[in-house]
């Protein structure tokens, strides 16, 4: 029993530490996430929405902390209790997501490793047990550290996990694990390989004659039946998803994504909501873009909010470029900042900047 339950918590607090590390290095990713449960259709409790952010960093530490007490055996009791009921409490909500179909990915370890509902449910569910054991057996937990060591390691934890914190809430995550991380090329991230699988799909039809319903399934095809009938389409397999799927650049009502893709030198403003938007930041991409344009750079921005509003967003801070339109979660999975800077060369990520890092932008001549 005192092996198995070492091992356990080792297991545990291994796992609590990379979980929380993952997410701590994208805080405001993770907080996303916490909007999607805080939703009408969800969990309705959108009081929380606005303290999403807050409530991220608290969990995220708090994990990286538990994780951390369970293996250097700090305040036994406090650590084991709250293991089990985070984990309960985590367990409910990937078993609600999975039963539901509520969120399609927990964000259990942020865009690092993506875990269906029923995978994190099963994993909560192995966290569990692990825990029940440690639980039953913590009467074998011993410390390696002596008490003042111990204390020393949590505080020098925390204050660590705060500052780490700050830094990429001030920058941007210290490691991208998005489809848009620097170097990858846009265009190529969007293209379907020649082989790639397509969704199959089941047609269930229901035809009613002289007062008889029938169900035939098929693949597609028109059943040779007779009567009124109604058709339901459920897709059975998905197909190939491109890492990149729902990026555009539309302005007008036209799609101008393949153009500006092909610019050798553009910078491309992201401001995913005005309204959520940090407007102190507008004063360093000002000065940025019009450096850039001195610098033949094109420049446009790239918003989900409405041509009114990012219109007069320009004549407030004496924008010289023109904003086009993008689905707000696209932009939020593109880059964190908001407002954010990002330069392409012919498609391909060379940069991507915090507003704060604005002045750290590049030039150089790719002609």
């Amino acid at each position: 029993m005192k092996q198995i339950t070492n091992i356990s918590r080792i297991l545990v607090g291994a796992l609590f530490i990379i979980s929380g590390l993952i997410k701590l290095n994208d805080p405001v990713g993770f907080s996303f996430k916490l909007k999607d449960y805080f939703a009408p259709d969800v969990l309705d409790i959108e009081i929380f929405t606005p303290f999403a952010l807050v409530i991220a960093l608290f969990v995220v530490i708090f994990e990286v902390m538990i994780g951390v007490m369970l293996l250097i055996g700090y305040a036994k009791k406090f650590t084991i209790w709250s293991s089990l009921l985070m984990i309960v409490f985590f367990t409910f909500l990937t078993f609600y997501s999975a039963y539901f179909n509520k969120v399609t990915d927990c964000g259990c370890f942020g865009d690092a490793i993506k875990l269906t509902p029923w995978e994190s449910f099963s994993k909560d569910i192995v966290l569990l047990i692990l825990l029940l054991v440690i639980y039953f057996g913590s009467n074998y937990m011993r410390s390696f550290f002596s008490k003042s060591s111990q204390k020393i390691i949590v505080y020098t934890t925390f204050i660590g996990c705060l500052a780490f914190g700050y830094y990429v809430l001030q920058h941007l995550p210290l490691v991208d694990f998005r489809p848009y991380k620097v170097g990858v090329n846009i265009k190529e991230g969007m293209a379907y390989p020649p082989d790639a699988a397509q969704p199959i799909f089941e047609y269930r039809w229901t035809f009613s004659h002289n007062g008889i319903d029938k169900v035939v399934i098929t693949d597609g095809d028109f059943p040779k039946e007779e009567g009124n009938y109604e058709v339901e389409t459920i897709m059975i397999q998905e197909g190939y998803e491109p890492p990149i799927h729902d990026f555009t650049m539309e302005r007008d009502g036209k799609d101008f994504t393949s153009i500006l893709l092909e610019e050798e030198n553009l910078i491309v403003v992201v401001v995913y909501s005005v309204s959520n938007s940090e407007l102190d930041g507008f004063k360093n991409i000002k000065e940025a873009t019009d450096k850039a344009i001195k610098n033949n750079y094109k420049v446009i921005g790239l918003s989900s909010s409405s041509l009114e509003v990012t219109e007069e967003l320009k004549r407030q801070n004496d924008l010289n470029f023109d904003f086009y339109f993008c689905d707000e979660t696209a932009l939020k999975t593109v880059v964190r900042s908001n407002p954010s800077l990002i330069k392409l060369h012919k498609g391909t990520i060379r940069q991507k900047l915090h507003w704060n890092d604005s002045s750290r932008l590049i030039f150089t001549n790719n002609n």
